[in-house]
């Protein structure tokens, strides 16, 4: 991420000096979603019809937010309607950046930009703030649709559905007042969780998050000893919100965020269901540890000073899972 400060991009996006040391997500900024028709969604303005090759997605593979929009993206069958770009996992004085001297990272092939903030200012050259990935982006209307990565999923849910055919559908409605405590819970102590006790630059700050953090990865592992999914029977967008903070947590969350009361190999449930959702069609080719690892360690020198990125762990994800016994309680 970057923010404009006195007509200079700056990247803090991690600084918690005004804060008590406590680390706060700011909020995002572009809230249109595509819909079937073109018409508006829940929020911003209409005119972003469903259509195959109209939108571009901006990702980063390290981050957890765009992963979501990339499992979604595989899940749905987009993969040949959405075109997808991918920053480079370094997030430095520039923020983002274009830059393709790392493996998998593919440069700007819209617009040949150099950095991520560029996206933002050819949508709106007066624009400010902070710089985040996922931005989904309309070829057609040169813009922003959105960079919430909440509400791109559920575009990508439900509104290419008659263009695909796929209806897979990981946001039920009869399962959508059970589903939103739960992921509300999830975001605020784990999804956010991890980075609030990896900011922290106090030992309340830190207490004030690891301890949450756990008492939630107990009350899922819990959960998952009842239930194959977070909802039941269903996988649903609470699990794939869960699994991309999973999915790390391991290699980045556990050592270089202090988060070490306990890896997720430690929980029998919690790991058998990463290893299964890891293991859905299509999902294990979204994640990639080279880009996870290498952006946390390299990135954050405040917590990792010398920017030294270790070795491991080994996990082996494709390992059965053992969750078929597992139904519904």
């Amino acid at each position: 991420m970057g923010e404009l400060k006195n007509g200079e991009w700056h990247s803090g996006w991690y600084d918690t000096s005004s804060t008590g040391g406590e680390f706060q997500r700011t909020t995002t900024a572009y809230r249109n979603w595509i819909t079937a028709d073109g018409s508006a969604g829940p929020s911003g303005e209409g005119g972003f019809k469903a259509e195959a090759g109209r939108y571009h997605l901006y990702v980063s593979y390290a981050c957890p937010w765009a992963h979501r929009t990339l499992i979604f993206r595989a899940l749905k069958g987009l993969d040949k309607l959405i075109t997808v770009d991918v920053v480079h996992p370094d997030m430095l004085e520039d923020g983002w950046t274009f830059e393709t001297g790392f493996a998998g990272a593919t440069g700007d092939r819209l617009f040949g930009k150099r950095f991520m903030r560029e996206i933002y200012t050819e949508a709106d050259p007066q624009a400010s703030g902070k710089v985040t990935v996922p931005v989904l982006w309309d070829k057609q209307r040169n813009t922003i649709v959105s960079n919430e990565s909440a509400e791109i999923i559920r575009m990508f849910n439900s509104a290419f559905d008659g263009i695909t055919g796929n209806t897979a559908d990981f946001w039920p409605e009869d399962l959508r007042a059970e589903i939103e405590p739960v992921n509300d819970r999830i975001y605020d102590t784990v999804n956010n969780g991890v980075y609030k006790a990896g900011f922290a630059t106090t030992q309340r700050a830190y207490d004030a998050a690891v301890h949450p953090l756990f008492d939630s990865l107990d009350w899922i592992e819990d959960r998952l000893s009842r239930n194959r999914y977070l909802m039941g029977d269903r996988v649903t967008e609470a699990d794939w919100r869960l699994f991309t903070t999973l999915i790390r947590f391991d290699t980045v969350y556990h050592g270089h965020f202090k988060c070490n009361r306990a890896r997720i190999v430690d929980y029998p449930n919690l790991w058998g269901y990463t290893r299964e959702l890891y293991q859905w069609q299509g999902v294990a080719q979204t994640v990639f540890m080279d880009h996870i690892s290498r952006h946390y360690h390299y990135s954050h020198d405040t917590v990792n000073p010398h920017r030294i990125v270790p070795v491991g762990p080994r996990l082996d994800l494709s390992a059965p899972h053992g969750r078929e016994r597992l139904k519904a309680a």
